[in-house]
């Protein structure tokens, strides 16, 4: 019967067994400026919830 060389430890176990994976990041058309940012974030153009807050 075939036996594995290596143990496999703990860790090379566990981050196999994980469902963890990356998520897209969520972006929102915003109108005042035209263009699209992400949520709860300044815009590049310095727009926080349709308000001008940086120069």
């Amino acid at each position: 019967m075939a036996v594995p060389a290596r143990h496999t430890s703990k860790s090379k176990k566990n981050k196999r067994r994980t469902h963890y994976k990356m998520t897209a990041p969520t972006v929102s058309f915003d109108e005042a400026t035209g263009d699209y940012s992400r949520g709860h974030r300044v815009s590049l153009k310095g727009y926080y919830k349709g308000k001008k807050v940086t120069k």
